[in-house]
């Protein structure tokens, strides 16, 4: 890889690491106008056209508030629990594709962050250490609520991981992969974006979607930061920047969990009859392959982050629906309904594989 490669590369990364900070603020605003909507009341309206310097005017709120530590607190672990989270949180992003290779003569730009054979391992870790930076700042605040939500928060993620890894396995069987490119890849065969994940998988995709407001501790689970009974939850004791932090990590994760679940059941930055588009670019309009190509792909990013948002905006809408479970429902639907459902699916997926259907089906659509 030459120099100017690497120099386009890691623009890429930083990108993808600004756009990440920049949906996650972004998102907070959307929460409160699609609050504001299904609730028929006027949303954010103050700070700037439309609320749209809202975000802004909240992170300006946290910088400026006054810095607290609870009396008995470990102040070295208060601090470390936030900034764990948020960095992990921005971490998961690093493997996404969010589009194909851009191609000008011989320097190929890669529109992802970073890309290993085990993305979805990486992603996985990343979201499995996230857990304990909600747990440190729970155990640290020194405050029996703080440590119950800790406590919550770790036993939803650990039940609802379990569920989402089995759901993960069956589209693991069917694309022979752990790469994220290659996920999307294999869902970008000329004339089969009709097979794209979500319709070979759709019980795999219900439990992903259902443990991913699971591990994103969103309504209706969020359990770990319950109001009724816990006051806020791990963050109870905390203000200021600290207190951004992981009210921003949510919002990242959001994005995050949109971004997989748009790759993995999706197709990711394909869209249907971008092939067809792309052979009408260069035969009706005379661009080179190269250029045509470069369009398609820029298509996909936007076809992508219309992907991306819409996920989000359907966290947001649950979350303004739907109820808050109660912490035995929530336990029983992970361990008595989800992995053993995931399990069935898995072993479904096996056969079909085994008994040649999936394959006779594919290429009789192709055909």
């Amino acid at each position: 890889m030459t120099l100017p490669v690497l120099g386009w590369q890691g623009l890429v990364i930083l990108v993808v690491f600004g756009a990440t900070l920049l949906i996650a603020t972004y998102s907070t605003y959307a929460e409160r106008v699609i609050a504001a909507f299904l609730q028929d009341r006027v949303g954010p309206d103050r700070a700037g056209p439309y609320g749209l310097a809202q975000p802004l005017a909240d992170a300006v709120k946290m910088f400026t508030k006054e810095e607290f530590f609870p009396g008995g607190a470990s102040r070295a672990l208060f601090v470390f629990g936030p900034c764990l989270a948020m960095t992990t949180a921005l971490m998961s992003s690093a493997v996404i594709p969010f589009g194909n290779s851009l191609k000008f003569g011989d320097t190929v730009i890669h529109l992802q962050g970073i890309e290993i054979n085990v993305g979805m391992l990486y992603v996985f870790g990343m979201v499995s250490l996230g857990v304990y930076g909600i747990m440190i700042g729970g155990w640290a605040s020194n405050n029996k609520f703080s440590l119950l939500g800790a406590i919550r928060a770790a036993s939803q993620n650990i039940s609802y991981e379990l569920a989402m890894g089995l759901a993960l396995i069956a589209v693991l069987m069917m694309s022979g992969s752990l790469s994220l490119r290659d996920i999307t890849l294999q869902q970008s065969v000329p004339g089969e974006w009709q097979f794209w994940n979500i319709v070979k998988q759709p019980i795999g995709f219900i439990i992903f979607l259902v443990c991913a407001f699971a591990e994103t501790n969103r309504t209706p689970f969020d359990l770990p930061e319950c109001e009724t009974e816990l006051v806020g939850g791990y963050h109870t004791e905390y203000s200021s920047m600290k207190l951004g932090l992981y009210l921003f990590s949510e919002y990242i994760n959001i994005f995050v969990a949109s971004a997989v679940m748009s790759v993995l059941y999706f197709g990711g930055f394909n869209f249907p009859f971008q092939y067809e588009l792309r052979d009408w670019l260069v035969s009706s309009r005379g661009l080179s392959a190269d250029l045509a190509q470069n369009i398609i792909v820029l298509v996909g990013v936007g076809g992508m982050f219309a992907k991306i948002f819409a996920f989000i905006f359907f966290f947001m809408w649950v979350r303004w629906t739907l109820p808050r479970f109660r912490y035995d429902q929530l336990m029983r639907l992970g361990w008595t309904i989800l992995i053993p459902l995931a399990i069935f699916n898995i072993l479904l997926t096996g056969g079909l594989i085994t008994a040649g259907i999936i394959p006779a089906v594919r290429q009789w659509w192709l055909g």
